[in-house]
């Protein structure tokens, strides 16, 4: 059940698009237990998904 790097940034970046299957979320979590890595490039995925957020957010108070 051992995924590499690369699986688990495709999971991570999956993961934020929608929820992963059970098996998916399983392999993700033991990879995260070990990888100190992934969990910087989930936590980088994640502030870049939130500062485009506020963008967004941003320029549709812009234009009301």
């Amino acid at each position: 059940m051992k995924i590499t790097c690369k699986e688990a940034s495709r999971l991570i970046s999956t993961g934020l698009d929608r929820e992963l299957s059970v098996a998916d979320r399983t392999k993700l979590r033991l990879h995260l237990a070990v990888c100190d890595t992934c969990n910087k490039l989930k936590a980088q995925f994640q502030f870049l998904r939130r500062a485009l957020s506020t963008i967004a957010s941003d320029r549709d108070d812009e234009h009301k």
